[in-house]
């Protein structure tokens, strides 16, 4: 049994232009830069990429735990319908 997605629902996780920033001694560390996504009320998304591509960063900063780090957030982030 299939289950369809409506495309008119609101999407449960909305990310707009994420960017997250390391200030190091070196310079800034640009682990997301510009990362845009939607995910459906009952879909799914997997995110791949080789290590250091900004996987478990953006994990981190969809659930907040970038706060109280040197880490510069920048962009959107909303989980049903409020901008966390």
């Amino acid at each position: 049994m299939s289950r369809s997605v409506s495309s008119h629902t609101s999407p449960v996780v909305r990310v707009d232009d994420l960017r997250v920033v390391f200030p190091t001694m070196d310079g800034d560390v640009h682990a997301v830069n510009g990362l845009s996504f939607e995910v459906p009320a009952g879909g799914a998304l997997g995110i791949v990429g080789e290590s250091g591509s900004g996987k478990s960063v953006t994990s981190l900063a969809l659930m907040g735990l970038h706060r109280g780090s040197r880490a510069r957030i920048s962009g959107a982030i909303e989980v049903a319908g409020q901008n966390v």
